[in-house]
């Protein structure tokens, strides 16, 4: 079958005969068509191109195959369902119509967080997850075209690096700002008003309402939802993004001379955390405050007042799992205590739990940790963390092998796990198991470059043809 024929729903299709890179390449083009109507203001037309996307073939084979293949797959909802078999997913394709279409509620467990309080997080059914997934493709490209500037979570092309990269920027200069407000939206995903989404959000006010008033099951209870946005919806990042969004907007007006008049003024946001530069504490906490206060109380959202403070650049200030700090009028961007802390937490309850693994499990669970960590914060001041990080992992091993073998020498034990790779003597390696296995051995963490951060332009839309080309670069630069 031909590419125009499969971006159509054909009779008999299955899944496996499904064209994909023709129905990505029409649902891209209509993404395309939604940004240029959204840039010239023709909602008419904007809504028009948003039906045809939800009720194509194509976006909603792409829905299907999204949450089929996503994390979550083998994770049902409250009907315990999911979409294993081909036959399932092609039969999930043809399901998804808005004429009568009910949610069910969403089945809800509680995430432990680092304050030991836990997390609310929702999971709907399969064929919500892909209602969401379908309408998600039609709201992204408006998301992404009406976007706050300097948002940079859960967004595409966008990432904490981004964020960090553009405090940097906004911090690092002598003259630059030197009080922070770091603020903290209360519940955001909990609170978020229902009216106002519904008013404000341009997607289907009909299936949108239904969402939101979905409720959710726990322990085997139905409770009703007044407000808020699930934790756990496809659709709902982007959501609480929108909410958002206008925030800079806000303040542009609220200070229209704010560059004449030294105010210093940034805004840098990562979801629900944001900070606000100023030139001084009191501008901040009398006359920013009360915009984003007055902001937020829209949306039905406050601040959290024991996260909101106002710092001075000198004390430094944390986000984002960095420290931020000026040292002698130097600034320097570090691993916060609190993300080291975790870090190392994570690597004992590994090494704890799995006293009885060999060597190469232990360095299978263990390496994929290290380079994750190390990889988020190659881009800040961290070859000394690395090297500390790498000995106390070291102190840990060590332990762990001593404890296997309290009968043996401190040389034995020495010979039996640790080894010499190149310049280095204690090495915490695996054995071949056969000729054909090479030996594997743990990461160091202080082996990973530092590499500066190449911000994203704040004006990139990956639903834009004209950025493609930028895009593409600029994937292939922070791949190598």
């Amino acid at each position: 079958m031909n590419a125009g024929t499969m971006a159509c729903a054909p009779s008999g299709f299955g899944w496996q005969t499904i064209n994909w890179v023709a129905v990505r390449r029409q649902v891209r083009k209509l993404q395309a068509r939604i940004v240029k109507a959204t840039q010239d203001g023709k909602r008419g037309k904007v809504k028009a191109l948003q039906w045809l996307l939800t009720h194509s073939f194509s976006g909603k084979a792409l829905a299907v195959k999204r949450v089929t293949e996503n994390d979550g797959k083998k994770t049902p909802g409250v009907d315990r369902i999911i979409w294993n078999t081909s036959e399932a997913k092609t039969n999930a394709i043809t399901s998804l119509q808005k004429r009568g279409y009910p949610p069910l509620p969403l089945r809800r467990v509680l995430i432990p967080k680092k304050n030991g309080k836990t997390r609310p997080l929702g999971i709907p059914v399969m064929k919500d997850r892909a209602m969401q997934a379908l309408h998600l493709l039609a709201l992204e490209p408006i998301a992404e075209t009406t976007a706050d500037r300097n948002s940079y979570g859960f967004r595409p092309g966008r990432s904490t690096a981004d964020a960090g990269a553009q405090c940097f920027l906004c911090l690092a200069k002598k003259k630059s700002a030197e009080w922070v407000l770091e603020a903290d939206i209360a519940g955001c995903f909990d609170n978020i008003s229902h009216d106002w989404m519904i008013a404000n959000i341009p997607t289907d006010k009909t299936v949108l309402q239904k969402w939101l008033k979905a409720g959710f099951v726990y322990q085997n209870e139905l409770f009703p939802t007044e407000a808020g946005t699930p934790q756990g919806g496809i659709i709902s990042p982007v959501l609480a993004n929108m909410v958002l969004d206008g925030l800079e907007k806000a303040l542009a007006e609220a200070f229209p001379q704010a560059l004449q008049q030294r105010l210093k003024m940034n805004i840098v946001r990562y979801a629900d955390d944001f900070i606000v530069t100023g030139n001084s504490k009191e501008w901040l906490e009398q006359e920013v405050i009360p915009v984003v206060v007055n902001f937020l109380a829209e949306r039905g959202l406050s601040l959290s007042p024991e996260k909101t403070r106002i710092t001075h650049i000198t004390g430094g200030f944390d986000f984002l799992g960095w420290n931020i700090r000026k040292y002698n009028g130097k600034l320097l961007m570090k691993p916060s205590k609190a993300s080291i802390k975790a870090h190392l937490e994570k690597i004992r309850e590994i090494i704890k739990g799995n006293r009885t693994a060999t060597q190469a499990n232990l360095i299978h669970l263990l390496n994929p940790v290290l380079r994750g960590w190390a990889n988020y914060h190659r881009h800040v001041v961290s070859k000394k963390t690395f090297s500390w990080i790498d000995a106390q992992i070291w102190s840990m091993l060590w332990q762990w092998a001593r404890r296997r073998h309290p009968n043996k020498g401190a040389k034995w034990v020495k010979s039996k796990y640790f080894k010499t790779r190149g310049s280095r003597r204690w090495v915490f390696t695996a054995k071949k198991e056969c000729q054909e296995q090479k030996g594997i051995w743990l990461l160091f963490e202080s082996d990973t470059l530092i590499r500066r951060h190449i911000k994203i332009k704040s004006q990139a839309n990956p639903h834009d043809p004209k950025w493609m080309q930028y895009f593409n670069a600029r994937g292939t630069k922070l791949s190598s």
